[in-house]
């Protein structure tokens, strides 16, 4: 292959592709005029002008997004079909574009027609000769890659390149993840384009392309199905918050923004955690064990709250005893949510003191008397208040930080050391991660407080009085603590704003059950694809999550697919971790890695100077590769490593900034070339070369070590150091 046949090869492209960033130009151009038409509708005066002003411009605001975000290797695919097809080259892209006679310029990578891109092979062309990749930097040919699919069909098409998967695979890594929109292979299509219904289950080893390939999924059912899936909401879960700040660009590069990206401790909207619980700690709040105890503590007696009442009304004491008012709490309880029975509660505390009233006086001015005095008694509205207050999460979880509240809730499900552990990461003032399925758990055991509109206010039919208590005016110890700032933030959303119309779950092999409970409260009539590969499970009761995870999406069709090729490791790497995996006994899936590098990972002995030993193994890989590099640290280490990290000189040939020490609460930035991070902090990430420090401490702390020190040598695209 000749330079100059490539060189003409790509200026010929590079007209096509101009051509297209022209239409383009006119199209966001087209939506920044009904933009501007839709404000000056707004202009009219009245509600029909305002209804169409909010229109064009929410519909005009998401297709300029959709533009500016395809602007980046806008055009990537050509195919070149049997003359006896079509004689005219296809070319596919990140969107779709057409020119002003409506004629297909660029077809869009999801669009049906766009499916034989990925799914021609050379066993099966489909009718393609020739698949082009083109390589681009912003609007710029750099490079195409030439795949020969159909060798049977007379044709002067030059091949021109190594092939476009090999291409990417040998990239320098950044801190963010990029779409393979395209390099998605056979195996990846067939998962990212099967039906929307049910659970579209993705399995595979390391470096397989689960994460990528799922996400790319989500695109493509926006796509296929925008009214549904935008309109209900796409949910995508992934184990922390540097994993989801690695893959938020990846489906804006594809065209689609209305996707909510959470990590397990953001998935309760309005709460944000970032720590992790020590591992023994994380097992007892992450079994199924707890959704039972926290069904208990939600029925329990607020503390402090009034156990009786006492009121003398015209010629009779009237009296709330404790069995009384435990008979009723039962009865309320048994009618549902407790928080949804905050209307029913006046009426009903009413009912059992008339009953007692026999005095004639009483009886003969009548019920309706006796409710209005009671409702203006200052101690009766004062017990209402305070003997079935409105509860929120947060302040139920608390109760739990108490022993003998604990102690109590807790008999015979959990024994006295799960109950310690509990009690003292409760220390913290922070929630941690697994803290928030248990809160959820919560908002889900008490229910929303009824909202009443205006016109309702003053109806009796809802249960509530005309004058009565207004149960959204009552305060609570936990309203005056939240004022005072010495409690955690309660959601701000409701429950019934949970629900979604699709729900992606990377990295599912780690969900606990409790967290499984949670996700799966989001996802009950969505459609699911859960990604996951056991043998990088971090929960150690495989079955309780399995059990979980099937009560989570229970009644929904299963689709199952699984990917065999590692795209991320070198062999030698992958190689490596393999053998580990077999030696340490893990059940692992272990795929094909498809690109040598000729570089064996390094392994350092115990060394005594642990700090020279790293920095030194992190300046060598450093040296040798143009991205990112991680230094993978036992958690009780992070603090340790990032002090060393700061206190390096930065090497004269390191970009400005490149060191950065950080933890699992910082997200990188896109200028840092080397981070550390903890075992579990890797999951889901690449990065050009690693460094694990101390690996034996990092198998030693937990009782799935094995597997999170196997997914830390499976992170590494081109080198690998181990620093014992």
């Amino acid at each position: 292959m000749s330079d100059e046949l490539e060189a003409r090869e790509i200026a010929a492209e590079q007209v096509y592709v101009d051509e297209v960033y022209v239409q383009l130009e006119h199209s966001a151009a087209s939506a920044r005029e009904l933009a501007r038409e839709g404000h000056s509708r707004g202009r009219l005066g009245h509600e029909g002008g305002l209804v169409e002003r909010d229109a064009m411009v929410f519909q005009a605001a998401k297709r300029i997004a959709q533009l500016d975000a395809a602007h980046e290797g806008l055009v990537f695919g050509r195919l070149d079909l049997d003359p006896a097809i079509d004689d005219q080259p296809r070319y596919v892209g990140r969107i779709g574009v057409r020119n002003a006679d409506r004629d297909v310029l660029l077809i869009d990578w999801r669009a049906p027609a766009a499916a034989v891109f990925y799914q021609a092979t050379g066993a099966e062309p489909q009718g393609v000769v020739r698949r082009r990749v083109l390589r681009s930097q912003h609007r710029t040919v750099v490079g195409v890659e030439d795949e020969l699919l159909d060798d049977s069909v007379e044709t002067d098409l030059p091949i021109v390149g190594e092939g476009a998967l090999m291409a990417q695979l040998s990239r320098a890594r950044d801190r963010s993840m990029h779409s393979i929109v395209a390099t998605i292979q056979a195996e990846q299509d067939r998962a990212i384009r099967a039906p929307g219904k049910g659970v579209v289950s993705i399995s595979g080893g390391p470096g397989t392309g689960k994460t990528v390939v799922a996400l790319h999924r989500a695109a493509y059912l926006l796509y296929s199905d925008r009214r549904r899936y935008e309109g209900g909401g796409v949910l995508v879960v992934g184990p922390s918050g540097v994993f989801m700040r690695y893959i938020e660009r990846v489906l804006p590069s594809l065209g689609e923004t209305a996707v909510a990206l959470r990590s397990l401790g953001e998935v309760v909207s309005g709460v944000r955690a970032t720590r992790h619980d020590e591992p023994g700690v994380a097992d007892v709040k992450g079994s199924a064990r707890m959704a039972e105890v926290l069904r208990r503590a939600a029925r329990q007696q607020a503390p402090g709250s009034p156990t009786s009442f006492r009121v003398f009304w015209r010629d009779d004491t009237l009296v709330l005893d404790p069995p009384t008012l435990g008979r009723l709490r039962r009865q309320l309880m048994s009618q549902g949510r407790r928080n949804r029975q905050l209307p029913r509660v006046p009426r009903a505390l009413l009912d059992l003191l008339w009953r007692q009233v026999r005095g004639e006086r009483g009886r003969d001015l009548g019920r309706e008397h006796f409710d209005d005095d009671m409702l203006s008694h200052d101690g009766f509205l004062e017990f209402a208040s305070a003997w079935w207050p409105p509860l929120d999460a947060s302040t139920v979880l608390r109760w739990l930080h108490e022993p003998e509240f604990l102690a109590r809730v807790a008999d015979g499900v959990l024994g006295a050391d799960d109950q310690r552990l509990l009690l003292k990461s409760w220390g913290h003032d922070d929630l941690s991660i697994e803290d928030i399925p248990l809160l959820d758990e919560l908002r889900y055991a008490l229910g929303d407080v009824p909202q009443r509109t205006e016109d309702e206010r003053d109806l009796d039919d809802t249960g509530l009085l005309e004058g009565g208590i207004d149960i959204h005016e009552l305060t609570t110890v936990a309203d005056r603590e939240y004022s005072a700032g010495r409690a955690w933030t309660p959601p701000t959303h409701r429950i019934e704003d949970d629900g979604y119309a699709h729900v992606l779950i990377d990295e599912a092999q780690d969900l606990t059950p409790m967290q499984w409970r949670m996700v799966g409260r989001r996802g009950r009539t969505a459609s699911w694809t859960v990604v996951g590969d056991p043998a990088q499970s971090s929960w150690p009761d495989a079955a309780e999550a399995d059990a979980a995870r099937a009560e989570a999406l229970e009644g929904k069709d299963l689709h199952e697919f699984h990917l065999s090729t590692n795209y991320r490791n070198s062999a030698e790497i992958y190689a490596f971790a393999a053998d580990y995996a077999r030696r340490v006994g893990l059940d692992a899936d272990l795929p094909e890695a498809v690109r040598r590098t000729g570089e064996e990972p390094r392994v350092i002995g115990i060394v005594e100077d642990l700090e020279a030993a790293t920095r030194a193994a992190v300046d060598e890989i450093a040296s040798r590769v143009d991205g990112t590099v991680g230094i993978v640290v036992p958690a009780a280490r992070r603090s340790e490593v990032n002090a060393w990290l700061a206190s390096w000189p930065e090497r004269a040939d390191d970009a400005p900034g490149a060191r950065a020490a950080v933890d699992s609460s910082v997200t990188p930035s896109g200028e840092d070339r080397v981070v550390v991070l903890t075992g579990l902090d890797t999951k889901g990430l690449e990065f050009d070369g690693i460094v694990v420090v101390r690996p034996q401490e990092i198998e030693d702390e937990s009782t799935t070590g094995r597997a999170t020190l196997y997914v830390v040598l499976t992170r590494a695209t081109q080198l690998l150091t181990t620093v014992s």
